[in-house]
């Protein structure tokens, strides 16, 4: 608490810039559309997400295993959507961390550590990606 006081800044300040973040984060991504009501009012209604790239699960199977099969020290013809990344193409966890971080670039989004630490085979990369609301 002293140091948010040092900085001219109270806790409260602090939570209200956060929950102001997560707001406009969301928002960003809901469609408002507007309707005029007898009276002149607007009124905004949130009917469903504006997230317009929605991608199918057929989709992401073909560009996660496209990503895959282009990672250098593998061979391509081995890549299927269970394949293990180290178990079965012989990958080691610094190459898990490359494939990931590549997927995150084809697909735009962030998988936070702790969750791409969990994606270890091509069907949980399928999973977390179909299953994820940024996914595009």
């Amino acid at each position: 608490m002293k140091r948010n006081i040092e900085f001219g800044q109270s806790p409260e300040r602090g939570r209200e810039k956060s929950e102001m973040a997560l707001r406009a984060a969301i928002l960003r991504h809901v469609r408002v559309p507007i309707q005029r009501i007898r009276g002149g009012f607007d009124v905004s209604l949130r009917f469903m997400s504006s997230h317009d790239d929605h991608i199918t699960k057929d989709e992401v199977i073909d560009r996660v295993l496209s990503v895959v099969k282009d990672f250098p020290k593998l061979d391509p013809s081995k890549v299927t959507p269970d394949v293990h990344f180290q178990k079965d193409l012989g990958l080691d966890s610094l190459d898990n961390v490359e494939i990931v971080m590549a997927l995150e670039e084809e697909f735009k989004l962030e998988i936070p550590d702790k969750e791409a630490d969990k994606i270890d085979s091509c069907h949980l990369a399928i999973e977390y990606i179909s299953n994820h609301p940024m996914a595009s």
